[in-house]
């Protein structure tokens, strides 16, 4: 995967939110050079795996009615007609009817994928929304405690935080927040990283990324 030349870094915040240091992250994959039609992909894969099909109209088999000749073939002067439920006739089936297990997946290799999400992680890290900490701890499941713990690091906005595995602690004390949301390396996807303002991860994270999509 092309890289844009540059070594990309990323802040590393203490407790309080300051930057303690930079970190030096993987080039092919915090680096990538932005492939904009390779994130249009994997984004509008993933929106179309989550869509659900919640529409449904009839064919002409479930139309009620119609199942008899309307009218004789000649003689009556007008068009000929074998059933009243065709798709022809107002209030007649449809001819490809929208079905409930309508499979709306949309097909992307495993390389593409990996590098539409590289081109939006290197695009976080060029737009400095992309930071690191050391780990993510709390001593217990309040939210109390883990939204002062937010609030120390100083972000306006949204924020992902992504950990390399989500304990109790962190799991019951984020999920009432509206604008954080956590999860496990595992469970990122595009979308989500292109939603969040900002996206917090921690140093074993950013090793799992790399070790993902290196």
């Amino acid at each position: 995967m092309a890289s844009s030349g540059t070594t990309p870094k990323a802040p590393v915040l203490d407790a309080a939110g300051k930057k303690a240091k930079d970190v030096t992250l993987e080039a092919t994959v915090f680096g990538a050079d932005v492939k904009p039609h390779l994130v249009h992909e994997v984004v509008r894969a993933e929106f179309n795996a989550n869509r659900a099909g919640t529409r449904a109209a009839k064919s002409r088999g479930l139309v009620s009615g119609g199942r008899s000749k309307p009218w004789r073939q000649k003689g009556t002067g007008r068009a000929r007609a074998g059933q009243a439920n065709s798709p022809l006739w107002r209030g007649g089936g449809k001819i490809f009817p929208s079905s409930p297990d309508e499979n709306f997946s949309h097909k992307l290799n495993r390389k593409m994928y990996r590098a539409g999400v590289a081109s939006i992680l290197s695009q976080l890290v060029r737009e400095e929304r992309l930071s690191v900490i050391d780990q993510l701890a709390v001593d217990s499941p309040k939210t109390k405690q883990f939204a002062q713990k937010m609030k120390g690091y100083g972000f306006d906005g949204t924020v992902l935080v992504v950990t390399d595995k989500l304990d109790d602690n962190i799991y019951l004390g984020s999920r009432n927040l509206p604008n954080v949301l956590v999860l496990e390396t595992r469970e990122v996807d595009p979308v989500t990283l292109v939603r969040f303002q900002h996206v917090l991860l921690t140093k074993a994270a950013v090793a799992q990324f790399e070790e993902i999509l290196g």
